[in-house]
């Protein structure tokens, strides 16, 4: 366990117990070294394997993958609009796999298709505004929906017991939604032009991609760093048994025995994320020289991605050079002036939609950067100054911030409220008003078991409400102290008790458990818990 060291934590924090301490550093440990990092198996991109590769390896744990996580009522994934892209995709997977001549796939199929059915034709179907801003979701639903209807149109043809009474049925996507983006982009790649570089990561909605199409794998062999995007290029691409795309689809089946994440290699965004909580939380990073080097190594002069095939973004260079900087081993920031804007910085460029996290954490570096270092310019601290109206723009009336990256407000918040708290004022401005707004919604809204949730209490959530209570104890709002007290004993009894769900965005919700266990960690830190062990929060680690 090298990964932190027993020297003292940062002023102000309670020290780390021993076993809280060990927790950490295997936690350390596990992100420095990992090639590839882990998220959950997604059901939108096992839907996108099964239906695109089925002569894949291991193709029956897929179907079998897709069967068991139907939920009752037909669907699959998260509450409300969440759940749209997994029922589409799982549900035009198992028409495909009944079509081919499996029939075991033809009763969730029709159950699937009933559901779609209710929320796509029926009396009261969802609009645009229902759906989520996931990563591609425009381009995804009306791929999907043209899918599934031209499997509606073959069974008229060639009818599948189980599904004969679906023959003719039609499904439209969600009113104020087409297709007129998907068409640019297949017109844009059949011309033979270049895609932006963050639609490879959804590539797979065009259909196979063909040799003259401009797209290429990257050196691991994954296009965009899916899975699906990856076997709609081997669809049109013939390759041995030792190309290094077949190579790097089979490695991804191996990890979960079939089914697949939506987005791997994520080692970079794993890593950086994991060991800000641990750092921002007080815990003491021992081999920093080990730690940084892992972090800067996929550092360009553009900056970095979360991961490889990912275009390069605010937000994993952002967090990735705060924790260099607070690591002693800080370097320039000029990588993230082509992602300014006129009020904030995009993720991305070409980004539809800006994100507050991504703004809260340009602004802890920012912060940092000019707390730590006399000469920084008057453009640092402009940035400082933006950053921190912009954000308190954001704010909801009542207090919270949600974003296009987490399912969750308490992620959002928590992300705004730690670097406004930390640095707002370093820009002239006085986000204090705004910051006992959002303590006071936390506390308003915590549940009666103790916990916090969007829709049920979790141990992640949780974390981050504790983290935010306990790092502006210093305001001393109303009932703030008891409410973190409260969430501490809830994540007490809880945490490794319960499977986390997914709450973060890619085309599908997704659980990164490491970047969950490190936020347990960090609320437990800042409380100055020291017996971890009785909190089940010493898991064994995860190989990649």
């Amino acid at each position: 366990m090298s990964g932190v060291a027993g020297a003292a934590p940062d002023p102000g924090s309670a020290p780390a117990g021993p076993a809280l301490q060990a927790a950490a550093a295997d936690l350390v440990d596990e992100v420095a070294a990992t090639r590839w990092g882990r998220i959950s198996p997604s059901v939108y991109e096992t839907g996108r394997l099964v239906s695109i590769a089925p002569w894949l390896v291991d193709h029956a744990a897929r179907v079998a993958f897709l069967r068991a996580t139907q939920r009752p009522d037909g669907g699959w994934g998260q509450p409300g609009g969440y759940a749209l892209a997994p029922t589409l995709s799982a549900t035009e997977a198992l028409l495909a796999t009944a079509r081919d001549g499996d029939p075991s796939a033809a009763e969730p199929a029709g159950q699937g298709l009933d559901r779609l059915i209710g929320w796509l034709a029926g009396p009261a179907p969802l609009r645009v505004a229902d759906v989520p801003d996931t990563p591609a979701v425009e381009l995804i639903v009306p791929a999907l929906v043209d899918l599934v209807n031209a499997h509606l149109d073959a069974l008229a043809d060639r009818p599948v017991p189980g599904l004969d009474r679906f023959a003719g049925v039609r499904l439209a996507a969600p009113a104020g939604m087409d297709d007129r983006p998907l068409r640019g982009i297949r017109a844009m790649l059949d011309a033979g032009a270049p895609v932006p570089d963050k639609l490879m990561h959804s590539l797979e909605v065009v259909g196979p991609l063909t040799a003259n199409q401009p797209v290429r794998p990257a050196p691991i062999g994954g296009v965009g760093a899916s899975p699906a995007a990856t076997a709609a290029w081997l669809a049109g691409h013939p390759a041995g048994p030792t190309s290094a795309t077949l190579r790097y689809l089979e490695a991804v089946t191996r990890r979960h025995g079939g089914p697949v994440p939506s987005v791997v290699p994520i080692a970079p965004f794993e890593r950086a994320w994991v060991l800000s909580l641990l750092i921002g939380a007080g815990f003491p990073v021992g081999r920093p020289d080990r730690v940084a080097a892992a972090l800067a190594a996929p550092l360009g002069p553009g900056g970095l991605a979360g991961g490889e095939g990912l275009p390069l973004d605010a937000d994993t260079t952002s967090v990735t050079l705060l924790t260099l900087a607070q690591l002693g081993a800080a370097q320039p920031v000029d990588c993230l002036w082509p992602f300014e804007v006129d009020t904030h910085f995009s993720t991305w460029l070409g980004e539809r939609t800006p994100s507050t996290t991504t703004n809260a954490h340009v602004l802890e570096l920012f912060g940092h950067h000019v707390a730590a270092h006399t000469w920084a310019g008057a453009r640092d601290r402009a940035v400082v100054a933006k950053l921190t109206a912009w954000l308190c723009a954001q704010q909801l009336p009542d207090g919270s911030w949600m974003d296009k990256w987490h399912a969750s407000p308490y992620y959002a918040t928590f992300c705004v409220v730690t670097a406004l708290h930390r640095h707002g004022r370093l820009g002239g401005g006085e986000p204090a008003a705004t910051i006992r707004r959002a303590v006071r919604w936390i506390v308003a809204t915590q549940a009666a078991d103790r916990s916090w949730g969007r829709w049920h209490g979790t141990a992640e959530e949780t974390a981050y409400a504790v983290q935010t209570l306990l790092l502006t104890a210093a305001l001393d709002e109303p009932g703030a102290h008891a409410a973190a007290a409260d969430g501490l004993a809830y994540l007490a009894a809880t945490s490794g008790q319960q499977p986390d769900p997914p709450l973060w965005h890619d085309k599908d919700l997704y659980v990164p458990p490491r970047i969950v266990r490190a936020a347990v960690l960090a609320a437990f830190r800042l409380a100055g818990s020291d017996n971890a062990m009785r909190y089940g929060i010493s898991s064994p680690a995860a190989t990649d």
